[in-house]
């Protein structure tokens, strides 16, 4: 691969590539690995693999991810990027769940 920026939001992709040092910021497990073998932070750069850019909240809708500002927005690879969504999906179900039910609801039949 290489540090080319993608054809559209190149000036946003190269902000956010300076500040992550080209490399992934998945970090800590929000991907499901602690990525223990590389400083707790993957290891995958924009030298061999494509990074992609997105915010932290990887559950926003498309039209509020487009208005999160550069300097909030991290370097991801597809991996991590994909894998993180997922664990996210799961942790915002689980907590829907476990929410108490609005108080008109309760008089639904």
């Amino acid at each position: 691969m290489s540090r080319r920026p993608p054809l559209g939001a190149a000036h946003v992709w190269q902000t956010v590539m300076v500040t992550a040092d080209y490399q992934c910021q998945c970090s800590g497990g929000r991907c499901g690995s602690q990525h223990a073998k590389t400083g707790m932070r993957c290891h995958r750069t924009a030298g061999s693999h494509r990074l992609i850019v997105a915010p932290a909240d990887l559950l926003l809708t498309p039209a509020a991810a487009a208005a999160v500002p550069a300097e909030q927005l991290l370097a991801w690879c597809p991996d991590c990027h994909k894998k993180a969504t997922g664990r996210q999906r799961a942790a915002d179900r689980e907590r829907r769940q476990h929410e108490a039910p609005e108080p008109a609801a309760l008089f639904d039949l």
